[in-house]
């Protein structure tokens, strides 16, 4: 009698860890990091997109978020992506031009004359096709979030004309437009990764840095900074990434949830980052950052100074791509 207890017992094991097994298979985590701290919009978005992952897939699909660059700096995410150690992150889509040359057209200087331009863009044909790129590089782009228009600060000077720039030691995105760019101005490129940029400005390595106002305010740049120049220079769409690798692996009802997920959070996110930069200029101002703009001459000024920028990594970039995103733009300004 008690072998036969023992024997249906055991049985009774067996068949109870056979039937949890797939339930368990099916649940997955995401780690999905970025640069940026708590409370800025991007982390906003990746808090709502965990959300709507967690209910529409019952919570078999956890996504764990690794602000303020706790994972390392981009270029190590992006390694991690395409290892498959790293399920997702949000950055700068021009940073992907180290994998793919075609994305340096986003950190053109005056790409986007607005906010509705650039939305255009990047959820049109031109935007769905370069993150289409990125597949062979092991990645998958989901969408677009926004970073904003980028403006420059420094603590040395406030920045009234174009001139006034000249010198500066500014902290750039390590790729070779931004060090073109503020080559350009007469200034002095130092390309740095983003978690470094803070104590650099600290310790007086370097002079200054240029993001938008809401990474300037969500970083407290404004307790080692003194002056902000708003130049609306560039603006910064982010991609939304996932590794392809761990795409692959998912099944189509997860791949959907997903998908879904990153386009309705993108809308949640570009909204919160735009309502976000008046205040973020506000409370900058309130922490002693002196604020300045450029006159009509001297912002044309500055866009005289870019062109030659424009046109050298047109050519790095190729003559097809630029082509292709001018013409639409051209066709939204009609």
């Amino acid at each position: 009698m008690k072998r036969t207890t023992l024997k249906t017992l055991a049985a009774g094991v067996v068949l109870a860890l056979a039937g949890a097994a797939p339930a368990q298979a099916q649940d997955k985590t995401i780690k999905f990091a970025t640069q940026n701290p708590k409370g800025h919009p991007i982390v906003m978005g990746m808090e709502k997109f965990a959300e709507i992952v967690q209910a529409k897939s019952g919570g078999k699909l956890k996504v764990n978020l690794f602000p303020g660059g706790t994972l390392g700096s981009d270029q190590a995410n992006v390694s991690a992506l395409q290892g498959g150690t790293l399920e997702m992150v949000s950055m700068n889509s021009g940073i992907l031009a180290a994998q793919v040359k075609e994305f340096a057209i986003f950190d053109f200087p005056f790409l986007f004359a607005n906010a509705r331009e650039a939305d255009a863009v990047v959820d049109g044909a031109f935007g769905r096709k370069m993150h289409e790129r990125l597949g062979e590089k092991g990645i998958v782009g989901l969408a677009y979030w926004e970073l904003g228009f980028r403006n420059i600060t420094n603590s040395r000077r406030p920045i009234l004309k174009v001139e006034d720039l000249a010198g500066l030691k500014l902290r750039v995105i390590p790729n070779p437009i931004n060090v073109d760019w503020v080559k350009a101005l007469d200034a002095n490129p130092t390309p740095l990764p983003f978690p470094e940029v803070y104590a650099a400005l600290e310790q007086k390595a370097i002079d200054g840095q240029e993001n938008p106002v809401t990474v300037i305010n969500a970083n407290k740049f404004f307790e080692v900074q003194k002056h902000i120049a708003l130049t609306n220079h560039q603006y910064n769409p982010q991609s939304v990434l996932i590794s392809k690798r761990f795409w692959d692996a998912l099944s189509a009802d997860e791949k959907k949830i997903v998908s879904d997920a990153a386009a309705e959070s993108a809308r949640f996110q570009r909204g919160e980052a735009r309502g976000q930069v008046a205040a973020a200029l506000d409370n900058l101002r309130k922490n002693g950052m002196q604020v300045t703009e450029f006159p009509p001459a001297e912002l044309a000024k500055l866009r005289e100074k870019m062109k030659p920028v424009i046109t050298k990594h047109s050519a790095s970039v190729g003559d097809a791509t630029v082509n292709e995103l001018m013409t639409e733009l051209a066709r939204l300004r009609k």
